[in-house]
């Protein structure tokens, strides 16, 4: 009796280890590298259509456009809204020069800018250009904007100009 009571148990605990492997390897889990038929730049290219449908196309407006303009002529030349601090590619920037501002590529931390992009000599224009813009625009994604747009994946949405950025400049929440 008591061989039959052992066997029992062991063929018992045979099976829950049995079930036990069955039910954990059954469970789903991420999808490892090429599983889901994607490389990784494509992943990485699906990723940025993502990022870019999630980008507001909400217009920044005269009145924030013009407090931008107003603090960065408040400020010394050749400073102004630098978004990032760090080094290499910091994204885009709006920089004050003698005559009024560029919009231009800035590089570690502001220390280095790039050649202006895009530059406004009087308020007016700067104003009636970005209270038109929006994050979508400023991100490179959209062709019909030519100051922002860009064919290159690694450039578009970059550390670009939003209006997140643009109003924690003017409420001095970013160093200028």
């Amino acid at each position: 009796m008591t061989a039959i009571v052992v066997a029992l148990v062991v063929a018992g605990l045979v099976i829950c280890v049995i079930a036990v492997i069955v039910i954990a390897t059954g469970r789903s889990r991420p999808a490892a590298a090429g599983e889901d038929g994607m490389s990784g730049e494509e992943r990485v290219r699906a990723y940025g259509f993502v990022l870019r449908d999630a980008l507001s196309r909400t217009l920044f407006g005269p009145a924030l456009a013009q407090a931008v303009w107003r603090r960065l002529m408040a400020g010394p030349v050749g400073e102004g809204l630098v978004g990032e601090f760090h080094r290499d590619f910091c994204g885009h920037g709006l920089i004050r020069t003698r005559d009024g501002v560029k919009l231009c590529d800035v590089h570690d931390g502001g220390h280095g800018t790039g050649e202006a992009i895009a530059h406004w000599t009087s308020e007016e224009a700067f104003v009636a250009f970005f209270a038109a813009q929006s994050d979508f625009s400023c991100s490179g994604w959209d062709a019909s904007e030519p100051v922002f747009a860009s064919d290159d994946e690694w450039y578009r949405n970059n550390q670009r100009l939003t209006r997140e950025k643009l109003l924690a400049f003017v409420e001095g929440r970013v160093e200028s």
